[in-house]
């Protein structure tokens, strides 16, 4: 290092980061002293300050360390800190910061969390930001955001909120790309309009009887978990869409064209079946189709799929590549009907892999047909996968129905498995 000019040494460290190495960097040399200051990075890990003995409090050695900096453009803190020494560093780097990742650390209601200023409020300081990431946030009020002109990148995971103070956070960053929100608790209702937004994943903690309307015209990706009522009308960018309610039941879906969907994802206990009914229908171009829904029924009552015609389903998703089905959607192709008219010339032209979860030994027949079907139409059929395991059923036909299935793999064993 000795023999190496001092921009490469400062090339160097620029790589160093964590606060710890930082300061250990600094009792090397003078020369290497001489360039800490222009570190753009500083990361302080949890335990930053589990053993101090000194008289200092944490939140003064960040800002030494801040301070000390030429220009510093990121920042993560996952240790505890105040919202008054938030506004002291940020009042320093503010101008300068593109990232900043800040563990709060005030989800559980406290005295803390209403201390003055707040934190969420310190960070209206940091104007230039291009990517903000907040773990633990307590929003029950709105934030005293003006506008984040440059943030395209929003994401918090662990949250309690409520619906205006989400609503407001949001309007305060107008060109976001990407939004993350994690295991948010508290949300009944959001409307969601970002006309750059590209990539939005949702997770709304709870009862799962969440409403949304999102209005961004450039969507690619859109996950969602925990919302009984969805409503996305500009869909024409949409590539990957998945839809989840683990705890509550999905009523309603209302899509633009889903022209451009590659990847279609829905899972849950139970979904209303005009719900799926459309899903399927505007996803007619769907390369990748994974079904995890158990029961349908617009009420409290769980009712079976109705039976699916196995050839107008496969006519209806020409494109499909990959399909990955559990048991009720599996069952309603298995219906005695559902293989009743095959046309002439019937064949499924780009299935190449089919994911099968079996969960019952009922209608075996009905299901070993549909099997040999998917064999003998799919003629670019690579694998099919047929997960048993999860088979519940105490009844006699189980055993007959496995041996059909073993016999079934070792006839077609160049394509089919048992996992």
């Amino acid at each position: 290092m000795d023999s190496l000019p001092d921009a490469i040494v400062q090339q160097i460290l620029l790589h160093i980061n964590n606060a710890r190495d930082v300061v250990a960097c600094n009792s090397v040399s003078k020369r290497w002293k001489d360039s800490m200051p222009y570190i753009r990075s500083l990361y302080f890990p949890r335990n930053s300050f589990d053993n101090h003995a000194g008289t200092d409090k944490p939140d003064n050695i960040v800002w030494k360390m801040i301070s000390s900096i030429v220009q510093l453009e990121e920042l993560v803190v996952y240790c505890p800190f105040s919202g008054a020494g938030l506004a002291s560093w940020l009042s320093l780097i503010g101008p300068s910061l593109r990232h900043l990742e800040l563990r709060m650390d005030n989800l559980i209601e406290h005295p803390t969390c209403y201390e003055s200023p707040s934190k969420l409020s310190c960070i209206d300081a940091a104007k230039n930001l291009e990517s903000l990431k907040l773990w633990g946030v307590l929003m029950t009020h709105s934030p005293k955001w003006d506008v984040f002109q440059n943030l395209w990148n929003l994401e918090i995971v662990g949250a309690r909120m409520e619906d205006p103070a989400l609503t407001d956070a949001i309007h305060a960053c107008p060109n976001l790309t990407n939004l993350l929100l994690l295991g948010c608790e508290g949300v009944r209702s959001v409307s969601i309009d970002l006309p750059h937004l590209r990539q939005c994943k949702l997770d709304f903690y709870g009862v799962g009887n969440c409403s949304l309307s999102l209005t961004s015209p450039k969507i690619e990706v859109l996950e969602v978990q925990g919302c009984s009522w969805i409503r996305v009308r500009e869909t024409n960018h949409l590539k990957n869409l998945s839809i989840a309610n683990n705890a509550g039941r999905v009523y309603m879906v209302d899509f633009g064209k889903l022209e451009a969907l590659e990847f279609l994802s829905i899972r849950g206990v139970q979904w209303c079946w005009d719900a799926i009914g459309n899903m399927l229908k505007w996803a007619s171009e769907v390369k990748h189709l994974y079904m995890k829904v158990e029961f349908t029924g617009d009420f409290e009552a769980l009712q079976p799929f109705p039976e699916i015609d196995f050839v107008e389903f496969f006519n209806g998703h020409p494109k499909l590549q990959k399909f990955d089905v559990h048991g009720a959607m599996f069952a309603a192709l298995c219906q005695k009907n559902s293989l009743k008219y095959v046309e002439s010339g019937f064949v499924i032209p780009c299935l190449e892999e089919v994911v099968i979860t079996v969960r019952s030994p009922l209608n075996a027949e009905q299901k070993m047909s549909t099997l040999e079907s998917l064999l003998k139409y799919g003629k670019n059929l690579k694998t099919l996968v047929l997960k048993i395991l999860q088979m519940k059923s105490s009844h006699s036909s189980a055993d007959d129905f496995f041996d059909e299935i073993c016999r079934f793999t070792y006839m077609n064993r160049k394509i089919v498995r048992i996992e």
